[in-house]
Formats: C-alpha cells, sequence, structure tokens
C-alpha cells in the first residue's frame, strides 16, 4: 500500500500521469458503447429519460459500493468520516454524479451524438480556466492555449463525419445541457481536488459515486423510469460500466489530488476519440481510417503541449 509520500511521488510521476490519465479516458471512452449496448438490452428508448436515470444510478451506486469495499479491504478510513467531511462529500456525489448526468442525458436526448461529443469537449477549456483564476501555479499561458485548441480540433476531426454535421440550429435543451453538464463536471472537479487533499481520494470517489447514483436512482423511478429484462448479459455489462466508474474515477482523483488541474484535464480530449474508436469497434460504426489517425495526431500535440508546459514548474499544487 502506497504511504502519503509515495503516493505524491507515485502520481506525480510525468510517465504514470500520462499512463494513468490515458487509462482513465480510455476507460471511460469504453462507456459509449457499453451504454448504448445497455440501452438495447434493456430496451431502454432514445428518448426515456427517466429509465436512462434509474441505469446510470445503478451504475454508481454499485461502483460507489464496489469502491468503497476495496478501500475498506485495504486499510482505508472508510468508516472514520466525520458529519461534516460526508456533507462535502454528498455535495461532491450531487454535483459531479448526479446533477452533471441530469443534464447529459437530457442533452443527449436533444442532440445528436456528434454535437455531444464535440460540446462535451469544452469541459477541458472550462477546467483549464477555473484553474486559472483558482490557482496561482496554474495559469493560462500561450502555449496552454493553443495545446487546448489543438486537442479540441482533434475531437471534431474524429466526430465530424459530413459537411452539414454542424449546421443544425444551437439549442438549450440540447446542445446547452450538453455544454452545462460540462462545466458542472469541471467545477465540481476542483472541488474534489480540494476534498482530496482532506479526505483519502478512494474513500471520498466511492462515498460521492454512490451517492450522487443513489440520488440519479431515486429520480428516475420519481419521473416514471424503470429497469427491465435484467439478465445475465445486462447485469454483466453493468457490473463492467461500474468497475470501470470506480477504477476510473478514483485513479483521475487521485491524479488530481497530486497534480495540476490544466495537466490532468487536458487528457480528457482523448475520451471521445476512444469513444469513436471503440464504438466503431464493437458496435459496427463506420469511422475513417484517416480522420482516426489525424484525430489521434492532433489530440496528443495538444496534450504535449499543456504537460510539457506543466512540468517546467513544481508538480503538485
Amino acid at each position: 500500500m502506497l504511504t502519503g509520500s509515495s503516493s505524491a511521488a507515485f502520481f506525480t510521476r510525468p510517465r504514470n500521469v500520462v499512463l494513468l490519465a490515458t487509462l482513465c479516458c480510455l476507460l471511460w471512452g469504453s462507456a459509449y458503447p457499453a451504454i448504448k449496448s445497455g440501452y438495447a438490452l434493456l430496451a431502454i428508448g432514445r428518448d426515456d429519460t427517466a429509465s436512462q436515470l434509474v441505469f446510470a444510478g445503478f451504475r454508481f451506486v454499485l461502483a460507489g459500493v464496489l469502491l468503497l469495499g476495496m478501500a475498506r479491504a485495504m486499510g482505508r478510513p472508510v468508516l472514520a468520516l466525520s458529519r461534516a467531511d460526508l456533507g462535502r462529500v454528498g455535495l461532491l456525489g450531487l454535483a459531479q454524479t448526479a446533477l452533471q448526468y441530469v443534464f447529459f442525458y437530457v442533452g443527449l436526448a436533444h442532440t445528436t451524438g456528434v454535437r455531444a461529443s464535440i460540446f462535451n469537449a469544452t469541459g477541458t477549456f472550462f477546467s483549464v480556466l477555473l484553474a486559472h483564476f483558482i490557482y496561482t501555479n496554474d495559469r493560462l499561458n500561450r502555449r496552454k492555449t493553443i495545446g487546448c485548441l489543438v486537442g479540441f480540433a482533434g475531437v471534431m476531426a474524429v466526430n465530424l463525419r459530413g459537411a452539414n454535421e454542424l449546421d443544425a440550429q444551437f439549442t438549450l435543451l440540447g446542445d446547452g445541457f450538453i455544454v452545462i453538464a460540462a462545466f458542472v463536471l469541471s467545477a465540481a472537479s476542483i472541488l474534489g481536488k480540494r476534498l482530496s487533499q482532506q479526505i483519502d481520494a478512494m474513500v471520498m470517489t466511492g462515498y460521492q459515486l454512490a451517492m450522487g447514483g443513489l440520488v440519479l436512482t431515486l429520480l428516475g423511478h420519481a419521473l416514471g423510469g424503470e429497469q427491465r429484462g435484467m439478465g445475465v448479459a445486462a447485469a454483466s455489462l453493468l457490473l463492467y460500466m461500474a468497475i470501470l466508474s470506480a477504477v476510473a474515477f478514483a485513479l483521475w482523483a487521485a491524479l488530481l489530488k497530486h497534480n495540476r488541474v490544466g495537466m490532468v484535464s487536458v487528457f480528457n480530449f482523448l475520451i471521445p476519440v476512444f469513444g469513436a474508436l471503440l464504438s466503431a469497434l464493437f458496435l459496427g460504426e463506420a469511422i475513417l481510417a484517416w480522420r482516426n489517425a489525424v484525430a489521434l495526431l492532433l489530440v496528443c500535440g495538444g496534450i504535449w503541449l499543456v504537460t510539457t508546459t506543466a512540468r517546467t514548474h513544481p508538480a503538485t499544487a
């Protein structure tokens, strides 16, 4: 088990930051085809937002319980949180898991998947901008700005499949809610970074996932949502999604705890790229190979510009 000093050294080592952040984004990217497959297995319609929230709620409650169980087995202080700490972690779960996913699923029901992927990538810009105003050692500069723009260009390259993909009019319930969801997640990540300085990151993540998932489940049921046909295939898929959420959120929280927000958040540009590639692999969606190559080069170039800038200063914040 890593001690405080060895944990900081592990999560700030440049190679580990790149590998772990990329792994998180790969796991989150795999959630796109997994969610679509889950909807098909459970007969959840595209516009059935209530049942989608129940499905998401089950996923995050299970992820939180699994993560807390792992933390308990590793000797982490799972039951040592004060009432005040539980309140702050509950607020984090309400924002980072519950509120963010309400906006995301409603927005996704009122826009296309392509537009949602592009507008959701604005979360990286929000994270970098918020870090600029909150942290004195995470300021925005020319190189970081160029890196964000290059990374965003990569996201657009992998998602735009035709000349008229963005011709549709911007709507509040569709694209607007996707942007709001991205902002909520970015702001919640700042809160999570602060809490992780006082609470074990793994324990904090487990509680916030479970609490946020419970809110989603109750809200979905209140709106008339239900879960039908939970067979072996659907249950296995739900378990995989819970595990990927537990692993990815725990690693991400640890990375944010020990590194600058701007340095870590830029890796988010990889999520829609991995999502598109894995959707093509598992769902048979047609994606042009040359576009994937261009997107990956742009995204990796943007990440390199931002992270190499961050490494010229002390790693922790």
